[in-house]
């Protein structure tokens, strides 16, 4: 996030400018804000119903495996590392490099994905579904919600790779990166809001 808020990602040889602005176009920046309206919306019902039913909302937090949100943590921080890397790399007009940052968070998002599936039949199993007890409808919600925001984001990052390694890109495609790159750091900051709501209140 430090690239996208500090930073004016600028395409190689060109006069840097000392004026900050906004990385990305308007439309990514609306599609964000409503977003994390939505989803601030969930979390305050969530946190609301959590009031309401603290036994039953403190029993399913206690059922899920830390280790899985940690993992998933670590996962999606290192993924934002490497898109950081990534629009730095395009900074040095070393579009390979660039690429093979942008695929290494393809990776490491694909891994989350995987693991959340894992972990949602890992509850399937046990019993726990949709519509089992208010904590988990919550559960598959912001999980499954979060994962389709996740899933756009692994095409975006393939298009990016790609788009990465032919020569001189214009701006048009630097506004691709940059909007990109905006959206893979919603994903994540929407997981670490979701993990200790989820996983470590009591």
């Amino acid at each position: 996030m430090t690239v996208l808020a500090t930073e004016s990602l600028e395409e190689p040889g060109a006069r840097v400018s000392t004026r900050r602005r906004v990385p990305g176009e308007v439309g990514i920046w609306v599609l964000i804000l409503g977003d994390l309206v939505v989803f601030t919306y969930i979390f305050a019902v969530f946190l609301a119903e959590r009031s309401n039913e603290p036994v039953v909302f403190a029993a399913g937090s206690e059922h899920l495996n830390q280790n899985y949100g940690i993992i998933y943590t670590l996962i999606l921080l290192l993924s934002s590392l490497y898109v950081v890397r990534a629009l730095h790399r395009l900074r040095s007009a070393d579009g390979h490099a660039a690429a093979r940052n942008f695929l290494g968070a393809f990776a490491c998002g694909l891994a989350f994905l995987a693991l959340k599936v894992t972990e949602w039949m890992h509850e399937a199993d046990a019993g726990h579904t949709l519509t089992s007890d208010h904590f988990f409808t919550f559960y598959f919600l912001m999980t499954g919600l979060h994962a389709l925001h996740l899933v756009i984001g692994l095409f975006l990052l393939i298009y990016l790779a790609v788009l990465a390694r032919r020569p001189a890109p214009g701006r048009s495609q630097w506004i691709l990166f940059e909007g990109g790159a905006c959206f893979w750091h919603m994903v994540d900051f929407l997981w670490m809001v979701i993990f200790p709501l989820l996983y470590l209140m009591p």
